[in-house]
């Protein structure tokens, strides 16, 4: 099969090929805006942790200053600039900026899909803003962000990956150069020093690159029988093999990534449920779940299982780049402002 797609593979990466060189070469107008900003994003398609990572830099950064988080809102029913508030859901704002707004309620987190004038709107809003988190901007060339953290998932690098459709990569792997900080993410806990030898040497990053490790973190989740695993996301295998490892027959009910769960979606997981003690779900699929009959249908069934992103002996450099990158940035823009 992948014999026959490698063409398209390859109009693909021609396609983005040019519209990289027409951003390289300014052909296309790149803005760099006047407060600091961190772009989250990976190479491949989903499921290599943006959101987990972009709530660690809410965590690290909100408590010396005004962060604001901006995403493009995937799935939606809305348009424009839009900034979350307590009427907002899944379908309003996207699931994934409505999991971030609801962990972090006093966090401004906005939905729009020019980044631009997304932070343009977000300086009126907040005059005193020290840095927007861009949860998946890497690829949106329109903004010159000024960090790139590029996340790449352990199992699947995209040095060994391929373009769509044969592979997941959605931008080429030289596109890596335009990182700050690359981040292999879903490394397993028991990562020895010749792994990551080889991961290093596997991705033969620029000296100016900076090479962290991450693994999932998961919450305890209280439960004594084989449950039933419905996830909505890029890639449920990582959570799956967790909850094998204490119920070896735990079963996964899959759907596409940022799935509005249908009437016949939901009348297929009540049927599964019925032969389960328990339900577990991301915290992603919740958010899309509260417009749903799910949530009261399942009633005391359903287990909800936060993530975290756990930098484990990278944390201390992970942070001090992140810390002294905002903090840099935030005394040359003061400085750029008083000089005038």
């Amino acid at each position: 099969m992948k014999f026959f797609l490698a063409p398209l593979s390859w109009l693909y990466a021609f396609a983005v090929w040019v519209r990289n060189v027409l951003y390289d070469d300014r052909v296309l107008p790149s803005h760099k805006v006047d407060v600091p900003t961190i772009a989250i994003g990976n190479l491949a398609v989903g499921g290599t942790g943006k959101t987990p990572m972009t709530e660690y830099l809410i965590r690290l950064l909100s408590p010396n200053y005004k962060v604001a988080v901006l995403s493009r809102g995937y799935g939606r029913k809305s348009s424009g600039f839009r900034l979350a508030n307590e009427h907002d859901t899944a379908k309003t704002i996207g699931d994934e900026p409505m999991l971030i707004h609801t962990h972090f309620p006093d966090i401004p987190v906005a939905v729009c899909a020019d980044r631009v004038q997304g932070i343009k709107h977000l300086q009126h809003i907040i005059p005193d803003l020290q840095c927007v988190i861009l949860d998946d901007a890497y690829q949106h060339r329109k903004l010159r962000a000024g960090f790139y953290i590029l996340l790449t998932s352990y199992d699947n690098l995209y040095v060994n990956d391929h373009m769509l459709p044969c592979g997941t990569l959605r931008d080429l792997p030289a596109e890596s150069a335009r990182a700050n900080a690359v981040v292999v993410t879903k490394c397993p806990k028991t990562m020895q020093p010749i792994d990551r030898r080889i991961v290093s040497n596997s991705l033969r990053l620029a000296s100016y690159q900076h090479l962290y490790y991450s693994s999932i973190g998961y919450d305890k989740l209280n439960i004594s029988a084989t449950p039933l695993l419905v996830a909505g996301i890029a890639n449920p295998a990582p959570l799956l093999e967790h909850l094998q490892q204490q119920f070896p027959n735990t079963e996964l009910l899959a759907f596409t990534d940022h799935r509005n769960f249908t009437r016949k979606d939901i009348q297929t997981i009540l049927r599964k449920a019925e032969n389960y003690a328990y339900v577990v779900t991301t915290e992603k699929d919740y958010m899309r779940m509260q417009q749903t009959p799910l949530i009261e249908a399942l009633g005391d069934k359903l287990r909800v299982l936060p993530i975290q992103t756990d930098l484990g002996i990278d944390q201390p450099a992970f942070d001090r780049q992140i810390l002294l990158y905002v903090s840099e940035s935030n005394r040359t823009t003061l400085n750029n402002t008083t000089s005038f």
